[in-house]
């Protein structure tokens, strides 16, 4: 076996009838990453017969002395599960890449090890999951373990909705919250559309402290990928805030009353009366919200009477799927739940489209819900995992070292 430089189209070629292909292993990406600070190179593993049995689009940086990390971002695109392929790849890398000031490459390959419902029990298992792990660890990589949290480059945990079904069924299998959520965002005056400008600048507000990328990150996506990326955005329609605040309130303030006058039964029983006195204290509770939701629309349709945006969302299509990339709320209207608006509405418009599925992006792989301190993800699971969403679970990050020497060195200079 030896090592090739493919260029970009020789590449997307190869990765596109791969069986682990995904968009962050194309040119397309790689030009993204060009442009913030790492280079790219694209390689290909050639057999003894002349034919390409694997590639890889691999991103680095010096990082130290101009030695280097690199990253192959979801890859290699190789068959994981032939020890000899994977041992010659380990050898030709670590002899290339090495001589030429690599400390380390990592992987995160795009290879699936459960399939996991939504309280993350297994409905089906990878059979040769485990064997991929051990041919790479047989083959020089470090594991760096089945991580159930945010410990690695990429989520090793990801939810999935499937699509190709009757809307209204997709609809009648979501949790019972969230479908409220999303009745509750519609009575609300929010509507979710698809942004045919794509301009990236209102999204960028939510989304760029979260993922700590510039504007220009974006805008190089857009660029790039092309069609391929479409833009989300939930907006407020003011007056019709207005009118469905006040709605809520009155409704919620007549039942308030009717609760008080109950109360005042003298021939109630105590078991009956202390029922009252806490649905009394909900309501009251809930007349505060609606009384605030009612003054802040107000205010809202003066200054806007045009309506706001209020939340967004970036969507890459790859494969006939459609990835929610990045997301983000304006923390001042997250009550009346646009981020829920926004995902069904990205499923619904692209269930009518004919696409597989649309991935929301990660989760934790800790389905526990009783412990927020256990587990600071409940509130991010319960909020993918409640559109009925099929988990994903990969087989994880891999490390392999290409001069130990240099990135022990590495290590200590920067561990000081």
């Amino acid at each position: 076996m030896k090592i090739v430089k493919l260029t970009p189209a020789q590449f997307d070629r190869f990765a596109s009838n791969h069986r682990y292909r995904n968009y962050h292993q194309t040119s397309m990406y790689g030009m993204v990453m060009s442009r913030f600070g790492y280079h790219s190179q694209f390689l290909g593993f050639v057999n003894e017969y002349n034919k390409l049995v694997g590639a890889t689009l691999i991103i680095y940086k010096e990082v130290w002395r101009k030695n280097k990390i690199a990253y192959a971002p979801r890859g290699i695109l190789c068959d994981y599960e032939d020890i000899s392929q994977m041992k010659e790849i380990s050898r030709q890398l670590k002899r290339i890449l090495g001589k030429q000031d690599f400390m380390l490459l990592r992987i995160d390959p795009c290879v699936p090890l459960t399939i996991r419902d939504t309280e993350g029990n297994i409905i089906n298992l990878n059979e040769n999951g485990n064997t991929v792990i051990e041919n790479l660890e047989d083959s020089g990589f470090k594991y760096m373990g089945k991580n159930l949290y945010f410990e690695t480059e990429k989520p090793r945990w990801e939810a999935l909705v499937m699509l190709q079904r009757d809307t209204r069924d997709i609809f009648a299998h979501l949790d019972k919250r969230t479908r409220n959520k999303i009745r509750k965002a519609k009575s609300n005056g929010l509507v979710a559309v698809r942004d045919e400008n794509k301009n990236i600048n209102k999204l960028y507000q939510y989304v760029g402290k979260k993922d700590r990328k510039p504007i220009t990150y974006y805008q190089e996506l857009i660029k790039n990928f092309g069609d391929d990326i479409e833009i989300y955005y939930a907006k407020i329609r003011t007056e019709s805030y207005v009118i469905n605040s006040r709605r809520n309130y009155e409704q919620e303030q007549e039942f308030n009353d009717n609760l008080a006058e109950r109360i005042q039964d003298l021939d109630l029983d105590p078991k009956e009366r202390d029922n009252l006195l806490n649905k009394k204290m909900e309501s009251d509770k809930l007349i505060t919200a609606y009384k605030n939701n009612l003054l802040k629309s107000t205010e809202l349709l003066k200054q806007r009477p045009e309506g706001i945006i209020v939340a967004g969302a970036m969507v890459i299509k790859y494969d006939n799927a459609a990835y929610i990339y990045t997301e983000g709320t304006d923390s001042n209207y997250s009550t009346i739940n646009p981020s829920y608006l926004l995902k069904w509405q990205i499923i619904e418009d692209f269930n009518e489209e004919g696409y597989k599925y649309v991935n929301l992006n990660a989760i934790c792989g800790d389905f526990d819900t009783t412990n927020p301190r256990k587990n600071p993800y409940i509130g991010l699971n319960e909020s993918k995992l409640g559109f009925n969403s099929t988990v994903t679970e990969y087989v994880g990050e891999f490390d392999l070292i290409l001069n130990h020497f240099s990135y022990n060195l590495y290590k200590k200079v920067n561990k000081e």
